[in-house]
């Protein structure tokens, strides 16, 4: 049973969370103060340290120095990047903003026992590493990891290209892993969640004074990372100013803070990751082209998970032990017909539409078997594809029978899903809505803006 220290001065949230985490089997102390944490108890016999940020005497960043090798685990009520920022640079393991979802405390909890060491007294330096396990023996995953290997013994900027929930961020982690910045911090920033007007001061920090509610000068997120790793995903959605800032920091190796005059020299190694076309995005002028080919260094491609074959079943077996011992409920297992249907889905999540798919079949599970109505997958009406080329290819067959239609409208042996969704969109935008071309082709009206984006499909000129 993991033994755990609660640092919290409000008695009722000191309390309540307490009783969340006696209730899932953790062995609870707490206190209300660095004070009385260090008086009461001895710091590094414990597994986890959860502390408040703001406490009556000395910070909760002061327990990081005090409990020496254990993680601590900094929740606040100011939830701004800004704080995150201060106390990762500080050695916190993790973040979390108050008022936090107990789902949410759980998970990351569970997440950083189990990536830390039961012996926190003799511990090796190496055996601190972490090493993020990526499952998949496709023709696709081992070249991946074979590339990712090579590159993870260099300095190079790596961009990680793929559909949302392929894995980007793991092969980012993988690579921080594999080289000789393990040791050191890797930041994880997702540039389409922080608003636009705050990019640039989460980035590279901001001077006291420099705009309003700039009360104190920070650091930003690529100080924060010196000497380390910073991984930028959806790093298509930066705003071409920032880019500017990010391609000098790319060619000088320094920052400038919002407001601040003096540059600092860093040592980071970037990481960039993003589901959209960023040479078609450089073409449009949404997207600088100099930094474009300042990141087009190394590119690796996570293939989607409708391409990886049996990997769908390997993925959903490890997903299946992970469910089940999260929830500490007997093993389940997957029916032949539940395997089959997984082979045979399209998978518009990915990975991570498999992993939720599974969470909810193991709740669902009430025989411990997995059957295909648990996975709720509705493959009847949302039809994918694959279904989408079948379709076509008997109706190009039969209409070429029929009217003897020119060679160029033939189907051709070999045409990828993307050349099969570029077709049928051109032939059929002028007399179907955008509305009526997202449901026949099985997606969200969102998803076909990105496709048209991606393949570079232009919309009809009406009129």
């Amino acid at each position: 049973m993991s033994r755990i220290l609660i640092v919290e001065d409000e008695s009722i949230i000191r309390a309540a969370l307490r009783r969340l985490l006696e209730k899932n089997n953790y062995n609870i102390d707490d206190a209300a103060s660095v004070d009385e944490s260090t008086s009461r108890f001895n710091l590094i016999e414990y597994d986890l340290i959860i502390s408040d940020l703001r406490l009556p005497g000395a910070p909760g960043t002061d327990l990081i120095k005090l409990a020496k090798n254990v993680p601590v685990l900094i929740m606040t009520s100011y939830a701004s990047m800004k704080s995150a920022v201060d106390a990762m640079k500080m050695g916190a393991v993790d973040y979390i903003a108050k008022p936090f979802n107990h789902d949410e405390m759980l998970s990351t909890i569970s997440s950083i026992l189990n990536q830390q060491p039961v012996d926190h007294h003799n511990i090796s330096i190496e055996a601190q590493v972490q090493h993020t396990e990526i499952t998949g023996s496709c023709e696709a995953m081992l070249s991946l990891f074979s590339r990712t290997s090579k590159v993870a013994r260099t300095d190079a900027t790596v961009l990680v290209l793929g559909e949302s929930g392929t894995g980007k961020e793991l092969i980012a982690r993988s690579i921080h892993e594999q080289s000789a910045r393990a040791q050191s911090p890797m930041i994880s920033v997702n540039c389409a969640a922080i608003p636009e007007s705050l990019i640039e001061s989460e980035l590279f920090g901001h001077e006291k004074g420099s705009f309003t509610g700039a009360d104190s000068s920070r650091c930003g997120l690529i100080e924060a990372a010196d000497k380390g790793t910073l991984f930028l995903d959806e790093i298509g959605e930066l705003p071409l100013e920032a880019q500017a800032r990010l391609l000098r920091f790319l060619q000088e190796g320094e920052i400038r803070k919002v407001g601040s005059t003096q540059s600092i020299k860093v040592n980071v190694r970037l990481i960039a990751a993003t589901h959209r076309n960023l040479k078609e995005l450089a073409r449009t002028g949404l997207f600088r082209e100099d930094l474009y080919y300042r990141l087009y260094v190394m590119e690796l491609k996570m293939p989607p998970l409708r391409e990886r074959g049996q990997d769908i079943i390997e993925l959903a077996q490890r997903f299946l032990i992970s469910a089940c011992c999260r929830m500490k409920c007997p093993q389940a297992t997957l029916s032949d017909n539940a395997q089959q249907i997984m082979l045979q889905y399209s998978w518009p999540g990915n990975v991570r539409e498999l992993e939720n798919a599974i969470e909810r079949a193991v709740i669902l599970a009430d025989n411990r078997l997995i059957t295909p109505e648990l996975l709720g997958l509705d493959i009847d009406t949302r039809p994918s594809l694959q279904r989408l080329e079948s379709e076509y290819s008997e109706q190009a067959t039969s209409h070429q029978a029929a009217t003897n239609p020119a060679p160029k409208k033939q189907p051709q042996a070999g045409l990828s899903m993307d050349d099969y969704f570029q077709r049928f969109v051109i032939e059929h935008q002028d007399e179907m809505s955008e509305t009526d071309l997202a449901r026949k082709l099985g997606v969200s009206r969102k998803c076909l803006w990105e496709r048209r984006q991606k393949l570079g499909i232009p919309k009809r000129p009406k009129g």
